[in-house]
C-alpha cells in the first residue's frame, strides 16, 4: 500500500485586478500585513480579453500577480480563498467606488508542475476543496513550457503572464536547490 506524502513546496499566488491603482495598492497592503512580504510582484497587465467584468468592475482593467516569501501549504488555499472574498467585501464597502467589486482577489498557487486557481464556481474541471471552494489545474508545465487547457482562461494564456510564471517558478526551483544543499 503506497503512503501518504506531504506535497512538494509551492508559492502562494495572487492575482489582484481593478481599474483602481488604489485598489491595487490595497491588496499589495492587506496581503503582506497577512501573508509577509511579496516575494515577485508582476507588472500591471492590461486586462482585456473578455468583458465579463464590466458590469460589476468597469472597464481599463489592471491585473497584478503577487507571489510571497513565507512557506504556503497548498491545503490552506480553500481559506485563503474565502479570506479574499471577505476582503473584496471589505474594500467595497469603505473606499467609496462606483463599482459594485472594484477590486477583485483570486488565489492560487504555483509548483513546479502547476498552477492552480481557487473558484467559488464548480465545473467539471474544478476539484471540490472545502467550504464551498474548487481548485483548478489553469497551466501545467511540461517540456521546459507552460501549458494550458481548454479551460484555461484567456488571459493566463498570454506569454507574458507566462514568463512572470516562470520566474516565480524559476525562484522555487532555486529555493529546492537551496533546501537540498543545507
Amino acid at each position: 500500500m503506497a503512503q501518504p506524502t506531504a506535497p512538494s513546496g509551492a508559492l502562494l499566488l495572487l492575482a489582484a485586478f481593478s481599474r483602481h491603482r488604489a485598489a491595487l495598492d490595497w491588496a499589495r497592503d492587506r496581503t503582506t500585513a497577512a501573508w509577509g512580504p511579496v516575494a515577485m510582484e508582476s507588472a500591471a497587465f492590461q486586462f482585456n480579453q473578455t468583458d465579463y467584468y464590466e458590469p460589476t468592475m468597469g472597464k481599463d482593467l489592471l491585473k497584478i500577480f503577487f507571489t510571497f516569501d513565507r512557506p504556503f501549504d497548498q491545503g490552506d488555499l480553500s481559506e485563503i480563498k474565502l479570506l479574499t472574498n471577505r476582503w473584496e467585501e471589505e474594500y467595497a464597502a469603505s473606499a467609496g467606488h462606483g463599482e459594485p467589486r472594484p477590486l477583485n482577489l483570486d488565489p492560487g498557487y504555483i509548483t513546479l508542475g502547476k498552477l492552480v486557481l481557487a473558484s467559488t464556481k464548480n465545473y467539471a474541471h474544478r476539484i471540490y476543496l472545502s467550504r464551498g471552494i474548487y481548485a483548478e489545474i489553469t497551466l501545467y508545465w511540461r517540456h521546459a513550457a507552460w501549458r494550458s487547457h481548454e479551460w484555461t482562461f484567456a488571459d493566463y494564456r498570454r506569454e507574458d503572464y507566462q514568463r512572470f510564471f516562470s520566474q516565480c517558478r524559476e525562484l522555487l526551483h532555486q529555493r529546492k536547490r537551496e533546501e537540498t544543499t543545507r
